[in-house]
């Protein structure tokens, strides 16, 4: 029986040489872990936050005082009406040089979205303690001659300013907002150019070379007075005799496009909703093809529709409306104009003033040439009384013996008023 070497005939078990290859690659320590209980400390106004800064010149405040030339000075000043504006200063002991950084110019100005903090770890007490720093800043410490242009000048208009809650949106919105929410807010913001400090700057120099119509000035600032929208006696065509312009906003122009875009729909649209003045000119508006004029006057005529809607929501008796939506911007400016009272009711001549505003736009809608049935029952009057009103906006009534609409009002230039007219016949 023969036995085998197990030295020399055994199996010899062979290793990878991807195995022989591989060298033990070196494993960095891992950091010890501690647990903490952490701990946010909120800013005290009547308290000063850590003031954090950097040297960009490469000074270190802690080499200097291991060198045995002294500790170094830090002072911080805040402005007394603004907390939020503030100057670090740096003294090296010994030095003519001195470190100034700013909260309100420099590197400090440009705007910035991050929250700093400053984290402050115990070990031995196992605690984390986050605590703001002072002005949400870190200041930027360069070098200046003590004496000479040690203060900076502060920029007429600093980034310090406190912010309106509504600029603070404003910003939000721009840079986190969708695009829906973006140009809404861009519509806000034209109806409100007059009220920017920037927009009224050098006014006085640039209406030095305006020249001004007194009568159309004159004519304009009695609207009130009349009870009417804003006119111009001294216009020379129809189109000029009520301004539009102040009537329907730049802004607004929009939020009117209801019309507009349900006759571009490609079903057939419903206006059973809408007023029979509006419902009465649909087909003519699809007729148009000046895609410029048919926006403006669908846009008009959803101006009349909203006009018309708002006036039955205040009223006791009239209830349909109840569910229509109104742009916000129209109902500010409607509950704005015509003094929405605090039972939701309109005063009497508010309600006529808007009565005036509806006849007047029906104007524009017809090209001044325009019956007064179908207006009438909208507005819930009888005929003979919006006849009237026609007459006090400077309109003649010319009955229509072929129509069956009764009487047509037309306004005609110069704009001349009932009482007006009675002073000039008796002049005669």
């Amino acid at each position: 029986m023969s036995v085998m070497d197990s030295d020399t005939d055994a199996p010899k078990s062979k290793t990878p040489k991807k195995e022989k290859n591989k060298k033990k690659k070196d494993v960095p320590p891992q950091p010890d872990r501690i647990e903490v209980a952490v701990e946010v400390v909120h800013e005290h106004p009547n308290k000063t936050a850590p003031v954090v800064g950097y040297f960009p010149s490469g000074y270190d405040p802690v080499k200097n005082h291991a060198s045995g030339s002294g500790p170094s000075e830090f002072q911080l000043y805040r402005h007394k009406n603004m907390s939020k504006r503030m100057q670090f200063v740096v003294r090296p002991p010994g030095s003519s040089v001195e470190f100034v950084g700013t909260s309100f110019s420099g590197e400090a100005a440009a705007g910035h979205r991050a929250m700093f903090a400053l984290g402050l770890l115990d070990k031995e007490a196992g605690t984390l303690k986050i605590v703001p720093i002072a002005g949400n800043k870190i200041f930027r410490l360069e070098p200046k001659v003590k004496g000479v242009d040690t203060g900076d000048n502060e920029p007429a208009n600093s980034t310090l300013e406190e912010m309106t809650p509504q600029q603070k949106i404003a910003e939000t919105t721009a840079i986190w907002g969708t695009k829906k929410d973006i140009e809404k807010a861009k519509k806000k913001l034209a109806l409100k150019q007059d009220e920017d400090p920037n927009s009224q700057r050098n006014l006085n120099v640039k209406m030095k070379n305006v020249s001004v119509k007194k009568s159309a000035l004159q004519s304009t600032e009695s609207h009130v007075s009349r009870n009417i929208p804003p006119y111009d006696t001294s216009a020379t065509t129809p189109q000029e005799a009520y301004v539009l312009d102040k009537i329907i906003l730049t802004g607004e122009w929009n939020y009117l496009e209801d019309i507009y875009k349900k006759l571009h729909q490609e079903e057939k649209a419903d206006f059973s909703s809408y007023p029979t003045f509006v419902r009465n000119r649909v087909e003519g508006l699809r007729k148009i093809e000046d895609e410029s004029e048919k926006r403006k006057l669908s846009c008009i005529f959803s101006y009349i529709n909203h006009l018309i809607k708002f006036k039955d929501q205040h009223s006791f008796d009239v209830f349909t409306a109840k569910g229509h939506k109104i742009p916000n911007i129209l109902r500010h400016k409607f509950s704005n104009t015509f003094a929405v009272s605090e039972l939701r009711r309109l005063p009497p001549e508010k309600i006529s003033l808007l009565i005036s505003y509806v006849l007047v736009l029906t104007l524009f809608a017809d090209n001044f040439k325009t019956y007064c049935t179908d207006i009438a029952k909208d507005l819930s009057m009888n005929v003979l009384a919006v006849r009237r009103v026609y007459e006090q906006l400077g309109c003649k009534l010319i009955r229509q013996k072929s129509s069956l609409n009764g009487f047509c009002a037309t306004l005609s230039v110069p704009l001349t008023f009932p009482a007006e007219l009675k002073d000039k016949k008796r002049k005669r």
